[in-house]
């Protein structure tokens, strides 16, 4: 008898053939299934996230770079970063904004016209400036609904308040993998424009063409890099953040392929769209924090934060979730961009990566 047989015979309960496990080592489960649009605030689409592996296990917001060497530049940037601040804008903040819808396979398409990128979108076939996205009535817009005060949903949708803004939208197609994103997003009449869609795998690692933006300045994705309720509540959130600084220089870097520099600066100390910052090591997770900012600090030690956007403070994303506690977010709005530090990145051909 084989040696490796006695073994097996042993190890049979413990073993499970084809269990599902993400990047973390997570047991995932079941592959999920949507059969109607969930919005992300349920404990239905809680279920659905929490059992999908969100890009590919080697992509760049999956990377483990706690142990990346940093920048020779790294203080002068961090200097930099802070100096562009208004005096009372020097900490990280948490925003409430990016929200998605998760949508079956079948969901009906509908043409959204784009209106400023049309030569930067993912159309019908590239022949109008016309897509096809699989847009379910209840689409929730940036904000929504922490911050669109006793305004319903279809009125935010139509921005009748004209609140303007960014307005980004995005759309998650589970069974598909595919993700769909738009901003400036608005319901005229019975028709949907945005002034820009872009269209993702979840499976894959493929970027926007060099020179594209999405519904991020940076070109990348922005579903794959939110703080969500399923993942703070299980006290790790399991991937790199988006962050926005107050300027970039010229230039995209990997992950990035899009740059929107303030100034048309190639100032080294300025951070590119692309650029990745971590927390300190050396930073102490004080024990009687929450359980929201400890999963929120865990991934900016593992994962850090990449830069995607320009904005008026230094910044993450977290979606508007009204089940977060009262309060569970706020020594985070306080913490000193001095914790961070910038890393070496890595590029395209590097993986895999850490894990």
């Amino acid at each position: 008898m084989r040696t490796w047989i006695p073994w097996l015979v042993a190890c049979w309960p413990l073993m499970t053939f084809g269990e599902r496990i993400n990047h973390e080592g997570r047991a995932l489960g079941p592959a999920p299934v949507v059969k109607t649009p969930l919005l992300f605030n349920t404990p239905e689409a809680d279920a659905v996230v929490a059992a999908m592996q969100i890009m590919p296990r080697d992509n760049p917001w999956n990377e483990d770079i706690s142990k990346r060497p940093l920048l020779p530049n790294s203080d002068a940037m961090i200097a930099r970063i802070t100096a562009d601040l208004a005096p009372n804008r020097r900490t990280l903040r948490l925003f409430t904004e990016m929200n998605y819808v998760l949508v079956p396979d079948n969901q009906p398409v509908v043409p959204v016209k784009f209106v400023n990128y049309p030569n930067e979108s993912d159309l019908n076939g590239g022949k109008s400036a016309v897509g096809l996205y699989p847009i379910p009535a209840n689409l929730p817009i940036e904000t929504w609904p922490v911050g669109t005060a006793a305004l319903s949903l279809v009125e935010w949708q139509q921005d009748n308040a004209k609140r303007g803004g960014d307005r980004h939208a995005i759309i998650v197609q589970p069974g598909t993998g595919l993700l769909f994103e738009t901003w400036e997003s608005k319901l005229v009449g019975n028709a949907w424009q945005a002034s820009n869609g872009a269209r993702f795998s979840l499976n894959s690692n493929t970027l926007r063409p060099a020179g594209w933006t999405s519904g991020d300045a940076a070109g990348l994705p922005m579903f794959p890099a939110l703080v969500r309720f399923d993942e703070c509540k299980r006290g790790m959130v399991e991937h790199a953040l988006r962050l926005v600084v107050k300027r970039t220089r010229v230039g995209p870097i990997y992950p990035a392929t899009h740059a929107a520099s303030v100034g048309n600066t190639s100032d080294p100390n300025i951070p590119a769209m692309g650029q990745r910052l971590r927390l300190k090591a050396g930073f102490v997770i004080p024990p009687n924090w929450s359980i929201q900012e400890k999963a929120v600090l865990l991934a900016l030690k593992k994962h850090g934060a990449i830069v995607a956007d320009n904005g008026g403070f230094f910044s993450i994303s977290i979606t508007p979730d009204e089940r977060y506690p009262k309060g569970c977010f706020e020594h985070l709005n306080g913490l000193g961009i001095d914790q961070f530090e910038v890393i070496q990145t890595t590029g395209p051909n590097e993986a895999p990566r850490g894990h």
